[in-house]
């Protein structure tokens, strides 16, 4: 029964600790994962500008190209005229031969020569490519479907490649007049193809990875230091509280005025040890005493008195008082005493030792007046374990504390100042 009340007991504060954990965790957790989602956009967001930038340049150097009709430069040995165009070559009146480069060439030649620097890479691209070098892969078939349809006007993803990691961009190009040249059947304004910018982002994905760690860190650093905070919290609240608990459960069964055990507490006492001992056959007494006169000192020192009187024969009984036994203030005047284990004469005795020391008793009261009282006492007692008829009977513990009370009354016939038993 002990340990399932504790159990009972506990289950609240259980309860609580499980909430409030999983409220930190989600705290918590709703933090670092806004901080890690931000962070990756922030990343995703500079390298989305660095591959706009690059395609800017690209699609400003073709504007520029395209504006001047294409550049002629001397035709070198070993340098290929463009197939794509009607009489691409030219002879200089210092007889050097030159030779077109269309905004198409110049791109793909600039391409060249960046990826052979290994800083970034670009395509031109198109779904009808008429140089066949220029033949969209699958991430640039996709995004010139969706360009053509007029879904998107930029694409870009991370792809593996060779043991790398890219980033790849990519945006479409419009026919202008200066397509026409080499796509006579085009429209100008129309989707012609797309110029799909790369470079490598391996160095960008490990400084991602190790923030990733340090946010993984920090967030159970920070979970377990908020825990720690919490729970210590809880421990230092709980331990309030159960103190809190204590004193109400001490003042439940306090007398205010003494100090001692309340009716409450006693007449549960009384009965817990008499159902002990007639389970076990063994004897117990009650010891019923009550001051006498008491009336007398209320009446001529006035309640104040009275209650001093009853505060100092508390503390007298107290001293009295065995380690096994319960003292409690009944009410008014009168005191109980539950003696477990205590057979009649054993009971006598330690009556007549009560009454004994509260005899010799000066009472000095705050106004300093000394009063000298005494009282009378009752004592009944059940030994289950020598007398077999007793066993058998009805005898209750309210029975008992009825006896002793007779006896008592007795005691107050009989002069007072005395110890009765009954019968």
């Amino acid at each position: 029964m002990g340990a399932q009340s504790k159990n009972r007991k506990s289950s609240p504060w259980k309860s609580f600790a499980i909430s409030l954990l999983l409220v930190i965790l989600l705290f918590v957790s709703a933090l670092f994962t806004g901080i890690y989602i931000n962070s990756n956009r922030a990343l995703d967001a500079e390298l989305l500008s660095r591959a706009r930038a690059l395609f800017s340049s690209i699609t400003l150097t073709r504007a520029w190209v395209a504006r001047h009709g294409g550049v002629y430069v001397e035709k070198t040995a070993g340098m290929q005229s463009n197939p794509y165009l009607k009489n691409p070559d030219r002879r200089a009146v210092d007889g050097a031969v030159l030779t077109k480069k269309n905004p198409a060439l110049v791109t793909r030649e600039i391409s060249e020569i960046a990826e052979n620097h290994g800083v970034f890479g670009f395509h031109i691209t198109s779904l009808k490519p008429l140089n066949p070098n220029n033949k969209a892969d699958a991430f640039e078939r996709r995004a010139l479907q969706l360009f053509e349809r007029g879904e998107k006007t930029e694409a870009y993803v991370k792809e593996g490649r060779d043991g790398n990691v890219f980033f790849r961009y990519t945006a479409p190009l419009y026919v202008e007049a200066s397509c026409l040249e080499c796509h006579p059947t085009d429209k100008v304004g129309a989707v012609r193809g797309a110029v799909s910018v790369y470079f490598d982002i391996g160095q960008t994905e490990q400084a991602a990875m190790v923030n990733r760690v340090l946010i993984i860190i920090l967030f159970v650093v920070t979970l377990a230091t908020f825990l720690g905070i919490v729970f210590r919290l809880i421990a230092a609240l709980r331990q309030k509280l159960e103190m809190a608990e204590a004193l109400i459960r001490e003042l439940m069964v306090t007398d205010e005025l003494t100090g001692l055990k309340n009716r409450r507490f006693i007449n549960e006492r009384m009965t817990e040890e008499f159902a002990r001992a007639s389970r076990y056959h063994r004897p117990i007494s009650y010891i019923l005493f009550d001051i006498d006169f008491f009336k007398r000192v209320n009446d001529t020192y006035g309640h104040d008195g009275g209650d001093e009187v009853l505060r100092q024969v508390a503390e007298a009984a107290q001293e009295l008082c065995r380690e096994a036994d319960t003292l409690g203030r009944y009410g008014g005047e009168e005191f109980l005493v539950v003696l477990p284990e205590t057979d009649l004469e054993a009971a006598r005795f330690v009556a007549d030792r009560y009454r004994e020391a509260l005899s010799q008793l000066h009472f000095r009261l705050r106004t300093g007046k000394v009063v000298r009282m005494t009282a009378s006492f009752g004592v009944a007692c059940a030994d289950f374990g020598r007398d077999a008829v007793l066993a058998e009977s009805d005898l209750t513990a309210t029975g008992l504390f009825t006896q002793a009370d007779a006896a008592l009354y007795r005691a107050k016939e009989n002069g007072r100042n005395r110890v009765e038993v009954y019968p």
